[in-house]
């Protein structure tokens, strides 16, 4: 796992256990590294041949775009957050891993969705939802300008109706999905009526779990996802894809929950 900061990272134990599962401990490893923007192609020619790939976070998502040859979809969401060395290719898992945790919760076909937040999950959020079929996206957002700028042509692109509105807001009418890409918490009223109004809630952040919108959700008695589910999605995409080999994610979701009820891990 590369990036900056990087200690907080649970990849590396999500990984480790999956080479665990897979029964391949003993050949593969998994670790952190410390890597800015200015430095990761230096990274990457420094690595020798026993390299398979890389996961990357913030702040390079964008960098990596300029260092392989992207996938069309880490293209069209000028974001990446995988380097494979065999053929130097660049892929965004963040989409499959959206779109894998939401059918494990039987959520297959989406109609209509809140939208929180307008950064880069946000974006791979957006390609996911319409991925599920969503044609009306309302995006809540504290600044519009940079909202449209971001999430605009996007939607343009996927054939997606963006409606902006404000964010600490509940929209009117309901949604089939919610979807919060934001770590600033929601006060308790807005996550209770957001929950309240959708029939499933994802947040995708992991910080201050269970957040607001994790709480509401489950006190509403709708589906609820978190930002773990999402981090173990986009992995087990990352094992498929340097290993060839299929993880289930159930004992990596197990492993990532315990560590984050132990303060100390």
């Amino acid at each position: 796992m590369l990036g900056q900061p990087v200690a907080h990272s649970l990849s590396p134990l999500i990984h480790r256990r999956a080479y665990e599962v897979l029964g391949i401990a003993g050949e593969w490893d998994y670790g952190r590294h410390e890597v800015g923007e200015t430095d990761l192609g230096t990274f990457i020619e420094g690595c020798g041949p026993e390299w398979v790939g890389l996961s990357c976070t913030m702040p390079l998502k964008r960098v990596l775009l300029t260092l392989g040859t992207p996938s069309p979809t880490a293209r069209l969401l000028e974001a990446a957050n995988t380097f494979l060395f065999a053929d130097a290719r660049v892929e965004n898992t963040d989409v499959t891993g959206l779109i894998g945790a939401l059918a494990r919760a039987g959520v297959t076909r989406v109609g209509t969705a809140w939208l929180l937040g307008n950064g880069a999950t946000a974006r791979s959020a957006l390609f996911a939802l319409a991925q599920l079929g969503v044609r009306e996206v309302v995006a809540l957002v504290r600044s519009p300008e940079r909202a449209a700028a971001s999430l605009g042509g996007l939607a343009d692109a996927l054939g997606v109706r963006l409606f902006l509105g404000t964010w600490g807001t509940v929209p009117d009418g309901r949604a089939d999905l919610v979807v919060s890409t934001v770590s600033a918490p929601l006060a308790p009223e807005v996550a209770a009526g957001l929950a309240a109004g959708a029939s499933a809630c994802f947040d995708a952040t992991y910080n201050h779990y269970p957040t607001e919108l994790d709480r509401a959700a489950r006190a509403a008695g709708v589906i609820q996802l978190s930002g773990i589910d999402l981090l173990v999605g986009q992995a087990v995409e990352q094992i498929r894809l340097m290993t060839g080999r299929e993880c289930p994610p159930e004992p990596l979701l197990e492993v990532a929950y315990a560590a984050l009820a132990d303060p100390g891990h």
